[in-house]
């Protein structure tokens, strides 16, 4: 390989790279520009259920469960400060339970059993869908509306059917499934700042 064709290479993955990062910049500012309210309302609705006895349980699939299971572990664990800890639970990290219920109800129901399971009035649901369509995290959200659990949507620009089924609905404005994952961890990493500073 010659020097030049070295250098053509280079520059190409530099350029990927300076767009990758640009696209990745305006999605978080639109963050601030266009949907901090509902981050706020989001993370609001979170700390009064925690703040009430209740819990959070969050599902997702694919890169959206390793999302919920991140979450579920700074509220369980701790965040930027040592402080109690909070009930959340990741539906996406048993096993026996995900195999057994796939296998018995079909994987549509994987996360809906679970809830039903687990929910409570009052509680929280996080489903997370980046293109807002995934029918396990759907079915969830409807069977935690009929328990009586609040429910918040983190999904994209495609948001529909998941939006409309959630009380809130945190949509990133991208149709770019990693620049969508890269803004729900911050949307998550944003409500555990809000928890930390309950106790303050």
């Amino acid at each position: 390989m010659d020097s030049n064709s070295t250098k053509s290479e280079k520059s190409t993955a530099a350029n990927l790279l300076r767009q990758s990062l640009r696209e990745h910049l305006e999605t978080l500012q639109s963050l601030t520009s266009e949907r901090l309210t509902e981050i706020e309302q989001a993370g609001d609705m979170i700390c009064e259920a925690l703040a009430a006895g209740n819990k959070i349980l969050l599902c997702g699939n694919g890169g959206s469960a390793a999302d919920a299971q991140h979450i579920a572990a700074e509220l369980v664990g701790c965040y930027e400060k040592q402080r109690r800890s909070w009930p959340a639970i990741s539906l996406t990290t048993d096993t026996s339970a995900l195999t057994a219920l796939s296998n018995d109800y079909g994987y549509e129901e994987v996360f809906a059993r679970q809830v039903a399971g687990l929910g409570q009035r009052g509680d929280v649901l996080i489903a997370i869908s980046t293109s807002g369509k995934s029918a396990s995290v759907l079915k969830a959200a409807k069977k935690a509306r009929e328990l009586g659990c609040r429910t918040i949507a983190l999904t994209g620009g495609g948001a529909e059917p998941l939006a409309s089924l959630c009380d809130l609905a945190l949509v990133v404005p991208s149709e770019r499934t990693s620049r969508i994952q890269e803004a729900h961890i911050t949307i998550g990493h944003l409500w555990c700042e809000m928890v930390d500073s309950m106790e303050e």
